[in-house]
């Protein structure tokens, strides 16, 4: 197992870039907090790419793979994340799609992802997405977070008797595995890691460089 992964400085609150927070190991097997005692229950993956955001026809698609329990990946998601929503996704120039790659190193990262997908099935994924990210407490307490999680699906809108359901049954569970095996394949060692058009990036994780590199494939040739 390996540690950390740098990619070119720190995120916004320590310079402005991203860490990455990485490991080679495979991904566990059990379920989030329970030890790994018995195999996640299998459903079908049906082929599934992601939630986005944004227009279908923009022309830049930029793809995440993130850890709901990476703190990189907060910091990415509560400082850059709004900004490029309002320069590049609001604006028609981008489309964006996440993809669940939890960290084998994090105990509750999968249970974070599964609410996730929980959420996304009554169409509120990325209401939940955001208050895990923003309300990130939960991560540092290393206690169960299932309740914290039933309290941001209820601050959402959802119904809670359907997510108790989901959760319960970790409906997702495959489909959060396939994400990870997608993201292996990819080259994804750590999180957060985004490709753009399908390549990866490995510049600087700002939404000012993000906001560069979007200008200068989107402006018109001469």
């Amino acid at each position: 197992m390996k540690g950390f992964y740098l990619l070119l400085g720190a995120v916004a609150l320590i310079g402005g870039g991203v860490l990455w927070y990485g490991s080679q190991a495979k991904p566990e097997r059990g379920g989030a907090g329970n030890g790994g005692a018995a195999p996640l229950p299998v459903a079908a993956t049906d082929g599934f790419r992601g939630y986005t955001l944004g227009s279908d026809s923009a022309p830049v698609e930029i793809r995440e793979y993130s850890d709901f329990e990476c703190p990189f990946c907060a910091a990415f998601a509560t400082v850059q994340m709004p900004v490029i929503r309002e320069q590049l996704i609001a604006t028609g120039k981008v489309r964006w799609r996440f993809r669940d790659f939890p960290l084998p190193t994090h105990q509750y990262s999968r249970y974070a992802a599964l609410a996730g997908q929980c959420a996304g099935e009554q169409g509120k994924f990325w209401e939940l997405h955001d208050r895990l990210f923003t309300q990130h407490q939960w991560a540092q307490t290393g206690k169960n977070p299932r309740s914290p999680f039933r309290d941001f699906a209820r601050e959402a809108g959802l119904d809670l008797d359907k997510y108790d359901a989901c959760m319960d049954g970790q409906r997702y569970a495959a489909r959060i595995q396939a994400s990870v095996q997608e993201g292996e394949a990819a080259g994804v060692r750590g999180t957060p890691s985004f490709f753009v058009n399908g390549r990866p990036y490995s510049g600087r994780g700002t939404s000012d460089d993000f906001k560069a590199l979007v200008d200068s494939l989107t402006k018109p040739h001469k």
